[in-house]
């Protein structure tokens, strides 16, 4: 019986050992799918990331592009700013001008208003004629149409205005 018991334990040691083998291949088999799949799965990263990297050069581009637009625009915006306020100071400087003017020939028609062409003299016997005569002078000296300022230009260019 020992023989036969022997016998049986090297058949189960080689049995164990084509076992451990299969069990070794098993192992390794696995091993090998897992370095695989793992491989497969880095290869996959590496492709999401760079897509991802990809999608950002794109808006990176993109946003440049927007930029440089804005960045137009508010240099045409700069640009038409400076041209209307250089614009509203020559407005300015003439309606300054004209309202200078306008209170010139107010003052003027305000006096004519104010003594109605009339001079009084002391001289009692010639009163007719010295007001006629003062009259027709005074008309003369007060009419704005003789005056010499009748009708200047405005002078007030934008050229004029830069510094402000």
């Amino acid at each position: 019986m020992a023989s036969s018991s022997g016998n049986s334990s090297g058949s189960t040691q080689l049995h164990n050992s084509g076992s451990e083998g299969d069990l070794q291949h098993l192992m390794d088999q696995r091993k090998r799918k897992r370095m695989q799949s793992n491989r497969e799965s880095a290869r996959r990263s590496r492709m999401r990331k760079q897509q991802h990297l990809d999608d950002l050069m794109g808006q990176v581009t993109q946003l440049r592009k927007e930029n440089n637009q804005i960045l137009t625009s508010i240099n045409i915006t700069t640009q038409h700013l400076m041209n209307v306020e250089a614009e509203n100071s020559v407005l300015k400087a003439q309606m300054e001008e004209l309202s200078q003017r306008l209170e010139s020939l107010t003052e003027i028609l305000n006096y004519i208003n104010s003594s109605n062409g009339v001079f009084e003299t002391h001289e009692p016997n010639n009163t007719l004629l010295h007001h006629h005569q003062a009259s027709a002078d005074h008309n003369s000296f007060i009419n704005p149409w003789n005056l010499l300022y009748v009708n200047q230009p405005i002078m007030a260019t934008a050229d004029m205005l830069h510094q402000y």
